[in-house]
């Protein structure tokens, strides 16, 4: 048991921040698509814009695509492209 007091916990928020914006980005797109919308198009539309309306309100999914800043946003979708190449 000592052996664990020695022993420091590592919590790592951006890694928490990661699978959020992950989690949101896949519901967003998902509604996106639901809704007969490009995904793509669309996601591009709001990164560029900050207009909220590129993203439908279609399973709370606007209000979800807030929750996180768009810089995050790209930060994500850059990291899942580079980790597929």
């Amino acid at each position: 048991m000592s052996e664990k007091l020695n022993f420091t916990m590592k919590f790592d928020l951006d890694k928490e921040k990661e699978t959020k914006a992950k989690d949101i980005i896949l519901t967003v797109y998902k509604a996106l698509e639901e809704k007969g919308y490009n995904p793509t198009n669309q996601f591009v539309g709001y990164i560029l814009s900050g207009d909220p309306t590129y993203i439908t309100s279609y399973n709370n999914a606007r209000s979800l695509i807030r929750q996180i800043e768009r810089d995050e946003l790209l930060e994500e979708l850059l990291k899942t492209y580079l980790d597929k190449k």
